[in-house]
């Protein structure tokens, strides 16, 4: 994992001139709507009330008051599932997210804090304003050592209960296989669920007689993985997600699914952004 060009990246597309105006990916969280008034030129287009501006034939724009102090928390389940990808590994994508995730709360003024949870905890930061939050916490995800560690999704929920005491926008990161509850999270934070997963996991090619190995138990698996295994294991996942989803829904909790070759900041922008 390049540490350096992770943070470099996620730094520039952030504070940078890459996509527009950059207007925080937290636009509206914590912020209370005051009013309406006429757009100025030079105005944060996101911030445009459209069913407004159709009724009126001009544009306006919504008015915030700012509430609170945001705690923003990034807790990634770093099981050994994580060692895998084509295009990149999904942890190295998973510190992206979490560095994008962070800057932006600097930006915004806001409390920083990472988890690393994997069968327990493993790291969980104070929370923090200052950029050395965000390399520390990347750094961190770059030590640790995933292989022949399970992902325990109840211990993990269990422990951001817990521990995190004070409301937050919670970002939970993420490949999502297994039973997952967070109901009583979405209770008690705003909950952002980040699927972290690679094409092939969902899509693989048949592949013969070859010998894998389990990155979670560490177990070794020889024989042939054929066209009639391959389909077991889409449908098992397929139920997964599906059960998954609505999980999600019926707790109000919002979501994406952002694959390794994917651009992480454009899927946190589209999610994120409009609200």
């Amino acid at each position: 994992m390049n540490i350096k060009k992770i943070l470099l990246k996620a730094r520039k597309q952030v504070f940078g001139e890459m996509l527009g105006n950059n207007a925080s990916l937290f636009q509206g969280e914590g912020f209370e709507f005051t009013e309406l008034r006429e757009y100025v030129y030079g105005d944060d287009v996101r911030k445009i009330d459209w069913k407004t501006t159709a009724k009126l034939g001009k544009p306006f724009i919504k008015i915030y008051r700012e509430e609170r102090e945001l705690n923003v928390v990034t807790a990634v389940m770093m099981g050994g599932s994580c060692y895998f990808g084509t295009v990149k590994q999904k942890s190295e994508l998973m510190a992206e997210l979490v560095a994008l995730l962070g800057f932006s709360a600097v930006k915004n003024g806001d409390l920083f804090s990472n988890v690393i949870f994997a069968d327990k905890l493993y790291s969980m930061t104070k929370p923090n304003k200052k950029f050395f939050s965000i390399q520390d916490a990347v750094r961190q995800m770059d030590a640790f050592e995933m292989l022949g560690k399970k992902s325990d999704y109840k211990a993990f929920s269990d422990m951001l209960f817990k521990r995190i005491r004070r409301k937050s926008l919670l970002f939970i990161v993420s490949d999502f296989v297994g039973t997952v509850d967070i109901a009583l999270l979405a209770k008690k934070h705003d909950v952002v669920a980040l699927i972290v997963r690679d094409k092939f996991e969902e899509k693989p090619q048949e592949l013969g007689y070859i010998r894998v190995l389990d990155m979670e138990s560490s177990q070794s698996f020889e024989g042939n993985i054929a066209q009639s295994e391959l389909k077991s294991y889409e449908k098992a996942l397929r139920d997964n997600d599906t059960k998954l989803y609505a999980h999600f829904k019926k707790n109000a909790v919002r979501y994406t699914k952002i694959y390794t070759h994917e651009e992480p900041y454009i899927k946190l922008a589209h999610l994120l952004g409009g609200r």
